[in-house]
């Protein structure tokens, strides 16, 4: 296993895990999914070509096909996943939603088996249905939004999860095919986020946009440190999918739900309850995870 691999993987579940309480956070204080989405994705655009600038600027040199395609990627799988992410956390919690987001590595080996052509043994299924039963044990575990929630409501989480593990399917067969490097697939990315969710602005709101921005300054703090983390957590994807398998980096890096429950339980438990099952939960996640990474001794 690849040291760098698995601390980039590390990197993405840690951020994404501190992430979804920091968006749950401002959501209470009178945000919106659509302006968490919005702020996180300007926070990720800002920050990647002010990179890519300071790197030198030689994104437009690759084909036109495969800038399109990391473009019409990042429609997808960062304004609409992203955007599934976030009423998902505001219905359910930053806890249940991101154990069940998290049943995205069941997904991504499933396409990547199917159009990638990639093995996995019997340890590493065994592992990702560790990781699986895990979370659904934690979404199941009632513990979540302290006001409740419908079993309905995961439809938008796993909505999510379907559409990030197309996402990272479809960089993988990129970045094994092309010169792209991280920096410039993330940085296409995330403008594809923005052109996507700028449309749908444009398109519903018609006008209204003095009433989308209205927000307490606290919320928006909280979108922007929620857009610091979820940058973080894309970059070490992307640089763990250039170096890495599917049916290792994704299993990897979703364990997001055990750092999601510890910083909820550790500063946001006014809005969310932390259950026994809940914890049950994580650590049949962290099972699945030293099978999927430790010693294959079981192969198909």
């Amino acid at each position: 296993m690849d040291p760098v691999v698995m601390g980039l993987a590390l990197l993405t579940a840690v951020s994404w895990g501190v992430s979804d309480p920091l968006s749950k956070a401002g959501m209470e204080r009178g945000g919106t999914p659509f302006l968490a989405s919005m702020i996180v994705v300007l926070v990720s655009v800002t920050g990647y070509w002010l990179a890519l600038f300071i790197r030198g600027f030689d994104l437009f040199a690759l084909p036109v096909w495969v800038v399109l395609s990391f473009f019409g990627i990042g429609l997808v799988s960062t304004g609409l996943a992203r955007l599934l992410n976030y009423v998902g956390v505001q219905r359910a919690g930053a806890s249940v939603n991101s154990a069940t987001v998290n049943t995205r590595p069941l997904w991504a080996t499933i396409l990547a088996i199917v159009f990638l052509g990639e093995a996995i043994t019997a340890q590493g299924v065994l592992g990702i249905l560790c990781v699986v039963s895990g979370l659904g044990l934690v979404a199941f575990s009632g513990g979540g939004d302290v006001s409740g929630w419908d079993k309905r409501d995961l439809l938008f989480p796993l909505g999510a999860a379907i559409t990030f593990a197309f996402g990272n399917v479809a960089r993988r067969f990129l970045f094994t095919d092309t010169a792209a490097t991280p920096l410039d697939a993330v940085a296409l990315n995330e403008l594809a986020g923005l052109v996507g969710l700028v449309s749908f602005l444009l398109y519903s709101r018609r006008g209204r946009l003095g009433s989308f921005l209205r927000a307490p300054r606290e919320a928006y703090a909280y979108f922007v440190g929620c857009g610091v983390f979820s940058a973080l957590a894309l970059f070490g994807l992307f640089a763990a999918l250039e170096r890495g398998r599917v049916v290792v980096v994704d299993p990897l890096s979703s364990p997001t739900s055990l750092f999601a429950i510890l910083v909820t339980a550790l500063f946001f438990r006014r809005v969310e309850s932390i259950t026994r099952r809940l914890v049950a939960g994580a650590v049949l996640v962290i099972v699945g995870v030293v099978l999927i990474t430790g010693p294959q001794l079981l192969v198909l």
